[in-house]
């Protein structure tokens, strides 16, 4: 297989074509051409390869990511961005690579084009952020039921319900101008639960997170801790990158767990919503990578409900971070 390489020297990318080809239990990996320095003309190399035309053509789609993406990343660098003091400088230009990509290019596609990508993006969104909490609703299953209206075999009607609720409350979000307040958490919690659980509205009896290391807020202070937790977001929506705010906020929110059930999903769904809100695009947390995520959510357990440290938090935002990297370049290009 052929897959363009980059090469970092004294802060300048260079470009190559390589090759890998698995020869026994060796992978032999060679260089065979240098493309350039800048995209444009890495294109125009590639055309004049026509020795490796075969292994490009079926190598397209992933060497045309590593084109877009790294042509918008040499328009974030020339703009001289500055430094932020929560996100390392590499990932803080790459999420602003995708952000520019995605106001430039994705919300000026045709008005049907855009339609299909998001579809695909709630698609995919659907099926990781109920496959982290148990649903077992296959990828293809989830893709049937809601581009074709498929029901999936032997799924429960709660399962089913979960992937139809997380897509209708995505696009009604999708357009939405409400800043986020009780109401619009509770509505969107119970969008997410409709049919599925009749407990909607703050808890009133104490629960337990299975298996985490922290106590979720007592019954009697769940509304005193959302309203600490607004009033945070209120005074630092204008301050935090947008990346920086919804990942904190998502953390601080499953901290307090104000309801009895779907947490999670109303938490990951309130994330995207402040970077549509802030125009960046949304972002998926992969079920495979449950462990990481829940682990990077504990590492900031130790935080207070109206502080922000840096270093209690660099685990979840580098997580956050990288996913909404792979999820951008992977759906909306």
């Amino acid at each position: 297989m052929v897959y363009i390489y980059k090469k970092i020297i004294a802060d300048k990318a260079y470009y190559y074509l390589r090759a890998s080809q698995k020869k026994g239990s060796k992978t032999i990996v060679k260089d065979i051409a240098y493309l350039g320095s800048k995209i444009k003309d890495v294109k125009d190399a590639l055309e004049k390869l026509p020795k490796y035309k075969e292994q490009i053509r079926k190598a397209y789609t992933l060497m045309n990511i590593a084109l877009e993406s790294n042509l918008y990343l040499e328009k974030i660098h020339a703009s001289k961005i500055k430094k932020n003091d929560y996100l390392d400088y590499g990932l803080l230009t790459e999420i602003e690579a995708c952000k520019l990509h995605y106001n430039t290019v994705f919300k000026k596609m045709h008005e049907l084009t855009k339609q299909e990508i998001f579809k695909n993006f709630i698609i995919e969104f659907a099926y990781n952020t109920a496959s982290i909490e148990g649903n077992t609703i296959k990828l293809i299953e989830a893709r049937n039921l809601l581009q074709e209206g498929f029901t999936p075999k032997n799924k429960t009607l709660r399962e089913i319900y979960d992937l139809q609720n997380t897509e209708t409350i995505f696009n009604s979000l999708f357009t939405s101008k409400e800043d986020i307040n009780h109401e619009l958490i509770i509505d969107i919690h119970t969008g997410l639960l409709k049919n599925i659980d009749s407990r909607i509205g703050y808890r009133t009896e104490d629960v337990r997170v299975f298996k985490s290391r922290f106590d979720s807020s007592p019954a009697q202070y769940v509304k005193t801790d959302m309203g600490l937790l607004l009033k945070w977001y209120n005074e630092n929506k204008n301050n935090l990158h947008p990346l920086v705010l919804a990942a904190v906020f998502h953390h601080k929110f499953e901290k307090i767990h104000p309801f009895m059930d779907g947490n999670g999903r109303t938490g990951r769904m309130l994330l995207n919503y402040i970077l549509l809100r802030n125009d960046y695009p949304p972002l998926i947390i992969h079920a495979k990578k449950r462990k990481e995520y829940l682990d990077a959510l504990d590492e900031a357990d130790d935080s207070k409900p109206t502080s922000f440290n840096k270093k209690e938090y660099t685990q979840l935002l580098g997580f956050a971070a990288d996913e909404m990297i792979a999820s951008y370049w992977g759906i909306f290009l």
